[in-house]
Parts: structure tokens; C-alpha cells; sequence
């Protein structure tokens, strides 16, 4: 049989080693140009692929085609597969497939990587064999051909769950939903959240979902659709029968067997999102009884994720604070929230179809000024002219970080939070993020 991979990053190349591992016949094809790294795997390998084309014969007569999630379904090469009747799936449906390990999956619109990680990292105090992939770390079909774990803990983006058909995880993970990515849901919320949701989709009566019931976008799908999973809630406004909430200021967990307490303030992560983001990857590592004192010890001792409210430098008395991974304004809600004193903030790049006015209220009462990092801030200026009252376009990581030195003052923090994809100035949120870290050590 062959398969065919449409696009030759992680995920691709992961699926490609997988595929011909398994003794498939394999070629990939990417219609830009494929990293030197990624190139030098599938040499290694001898595994076929193309560059700059997708060469119709050489995919239309696969067995099966795995999409890279960077790939949209209305491209026309994808639109003709499935005319053909061609399967078109994920990578995370193809790994799963050679692998009888329990996985752990983990979606959600912010708050699923450093759940991930956290999870991940009480499983592995807790001595089970556990290793991290997905949207975070190696490939999924990469770390299943090179080292099958007993555990798998993957992050999960919508993307993702779009090409599953049987992929099921023994827990699923819904951190939150709020609008992002909607250019690829023609800009319907609804079918966001669907795609979300496409993670419980196969889990049976044995399975488990753990989810946000302080979340409206969750608590109405679950309201109006049905899941056989048990379900597992988590929430720091209400007490739950079942699940994990807080108590003057104690998280409480209870699931079948067991309890687990731990006072909110020893938790490693601050902030309200953080605390949901520990309950959620307790629950988990509970679930595979992991005992009690690990889990404490683990969310005690976690240390932070780089471009995730990632503190950079106190420069005369003023913080520097890097968010760059903070893509949406649901991300960004959660670092202003965070916010002890006046900040200035650096917003700004591609917008997906931001709603900033949920923002206003933080924005009024934390943000002193706006530092503009994007190619065009029309929409952040209409939203906050009449809230701010300086707001600064730059064109750089640098230029940005300068002006913030000129307006803050002691006790400031300097936020890059920019609720906004990267690609308009930067390759990427880590390259945005590095490139505002070396320029705040320049300062």
C-alpha cells in the first residue's frame, strides 16, 4: 500500500518514517520549499518526496493521504483527493494506529501546551513511562516509530482533530473555547467549537472528559450534544459533586476513588488560568493513579514554558514579560488579567478576526499605553483610542522594545502579549517572542 504526505514539516516527515517503517510505500509532497532538517530525515530514510509541486499522479494513487494541519481542505489538491475518494487523515489518526499506549489528549483555544507539559510532567514524577508530542515537542508519528511510550500526552489543535476518524484518546483535555482560527471555519464560531470537540467523538463509556464548566462555548455543546464519555469537570467559581473546585482557596478534586486537596498558593503557575490549567492536568494523572503527593509535588515544582507570561528582565525597576504565544485575545485576556501594576502593552501582527472589546475593561483599568507591532494597527487603534491614551505603531521587536523603555517607569511591566498570529513581521510566535527577549537584553 502507499501513502501519500502532503507537506514535509514535523508532521509530515514523522508520518513518512512511521509509514515506511510499517513497510508502507511512501512519498511526500510539498507544494513550498522543505527544511533542510526535514530533507535530511527523508534522505536518510529513502523516502521519495517532491518540492515546490504537488504531482497529481504520485497522490492519486495512494491508499491513503495524510494532511499536515497547516494544509486547508478547500486547497484544490485536497478537494480532488476526496472527489477521488481518497482517505485524506491526520497524522494523529495514522499514529494512532501502530500503538496500544493509553493517550492523553489535550485541546482546547489557550492553556493547552503548558497543560500538556504539566501533565506530562506528573506522569513522568510518578514513574510512567510518558512522552509529549502532538502540537508540542517531536511529532506523534515520529515518537510512535522511534519510541512507542506506554503513555502518550499530546496537545491537539483543532486542526489536528479535523482529519481524525477513529482516533480516540482514554482522556480528553478541553482547556476552554473562545473564537480563533475562524478564516479556516468560514468564520463560524459554531464550527470552531464542533472541530473542538471532535476529541471525545469515538471515547466510549470507559473514557474520560475533563473540561471547563465555567466555559459558556463547552458548558452549551455539552448541553445540546451527547458524549459517552464520563465527564469531568473543573471550575474555580462553583463547588462540584464531581471534579475538581476551589474551596478558601484549596483545590478539591474528586474523582470515582479518590480525593486530592492542595492550597491554591503553592501551585508553581500563578493566575486564574493557571489554576484551571493544574486542575485539569491533576485530574488526569489522578485518573492513572498517580498518587497524591507526587501530584502536589510535581505542580509545585513545575517550571514555566518559554513564551508563555515567560518574565524576561527587571530593567530599572520595570518588568519584561514575554507572551508571544498568546495568538488570540483570549490568550491575551488571561495576561492582562495577570497584571499586578500599570503595564505598557505590545499588541499586534496578523488578526484572525479579533474582537477586542472584551479587552476594554482590563485595558482601561492596567494598560498606561499600546505599542503597536504589526504591518496593520487600524484595528487596534479604532478599538482603543478612546481607552488609551498613547498608542505607538513600531515595525520591529526592537523598535517596539526602545519605545516601551522610553514610556515606562518603576514599577511598570512591559507586556508582549500581541493577540495576534506572527507571521506579518516574524516567522513564527517563537521567533517573535526571541527576537523581543534579545532586544530587551540589548536594552
Amino acid at each position: 500500500m502507499k501513502v501519500a504526505v502532503l507537506g514535509g514539516g514535523e508532521s509530515g516527515v514523522g508520518t513518512a518514517v512511521l509509514a515506511k517503517k510499517k513497510g508502507y510505500k511512501v512519498f511526500v509532497s510539498d507544494n513550498g520549499t522543505i527544511a533542510q532538517k526535514y530533507r535530511e530525515v527523508l534522505l536518510q530514510n529513502d523516502i521519495a518526496f517532491e518540492e515546490g509541486k504537488h504531482t497529481e499522479a504520485q497522490l492519486f494513487d495512494a491508499a491513503i493521504v495524510m494532511k499536515s494541519p497547516g494544509i486547508p481542505d478547500k486547497v484544490q489538491v485536497v478537494q480532488d483527493l476526496i472527489r477521488k475518494r481518497i482517505p485524506v487523515i491526520s497524522e494523529i489518526e495514522f499514529a494512532s494506529e501502530f500503538t496500544d499506549a493509553t493517550i492523553i489528549g489535550v485541546t482546547g483555544s489557550n492553556g493547552k501546551t503548558t497543560t500538556t507539559l504539566l501533565t506530562h510532567h506528573i506522569l513522568q514524577q510518578g514513574g510512567l513511562d510518558a512522552g509529549v508530542a502532538g502540537n508540542v515537542g517531536d511529532s506523534f508519528a515520529l515518537q510512535v516509530a522511534e519510541n512507542d511510550y506506554q503513555y502518550h500526552v499530546l496537545e491537539l489543535s483543532s486542526f489536528q482533530l479535523d482529519g481524525i476518524v477513529d482516533f480516540a484518546p482514554h482522556i480528553a483535555v478541553i482547556t476552554n473555547i473562545s473564537p480563533d482560527h475562524l478564516d479556516r471555519y468560514e468564520y463560524q464560531y459554531e464550527k470552531y467549537i464542533a472541530s473542538k470537540f471532535r476529541i471525545t467523538m469515538n471515547q466510549t463509556e470507559a473514557d474520560y472528559l475533563i473540561y471547563d464548566a465555567d466555559d459558556e462555548a463547552i458548558t452549551n455543546w455539552l448541553k445540546y450534544n451527547s458524549t459517552k464519555a464520563q465527564l469531568l469537570p473543573f471550575s474555580i467559581s462553583k463547588k462540584l459533586e464531581k471534579g475538581a473546585y476551589i474551596e478558601d482557596n484549596t483545590i478539591i478534586i474528586l474523582t470515582d476513588s479518590k480525593k486530592l486537596e492542595m492550597g491554591i498558593n503553592a501551585l508553581a503557575l500563578q493566575g486564574k488560568h493557571n489554576t484551571k490549567n493544574a486542575m485539569a492536568s491533576a485530574m488526569a494523572a489522578t485518573l492513572l493513579s498517580v498518587r497524591n503527593e507526587v501530584v502536589r509535588e510535581s505542580l509545585e515544582n513545575f517550571e514555566s514554558i518559554e513564551h508563555r507570561l515567560e518574565p524576561v528582565l527587571k530593567i530599572h525597576g520595570v518588568q519584561y514579560i514575554n507572551d508571544s504565544k498568546a495568538t488570540n485575545v483570549n490568550a491575551t485576556y488571561y495576561a492582562l488579567e495577570s497584571m499586578k501594576t500599570d503595564t505598557v502593552w505590545i499588541v499586534g501582527g496578523v488578526d484572525k478576526g479579533n474582537d477586542y472589546s472584551e479587552l476594554l475593561p482590563l485595558v482601561h483599568e492596567k494598560v498606561k499605553a499600546i505599542i503597536c507591532l504589526g504591518v496593520d494597527n487600524r484595528k487596534i487603534h479604532e478599538a482603543f483610542n478612546n481607552v488609551v491614551d498613547l498608542i505607538v505603531d513600531t515595525q520591529g521587536a526592537e523598535e517596539a522594545v526602545k519605545v516601551a523603555y522610553k514610556i515606562a517607569d518603576k514599577g511598570d511591566n512591559v507586556l508582549l502579549s500581541p493577540a495576534c498570529a506572527s507571521f506579518d513581521l516574524f516567522e513564527s510566535y517563537e521567533d517573535r517572542g526571541r527576537q523581543f527577549k534579545a532586544a530587551v537584553r540589548q536594552l
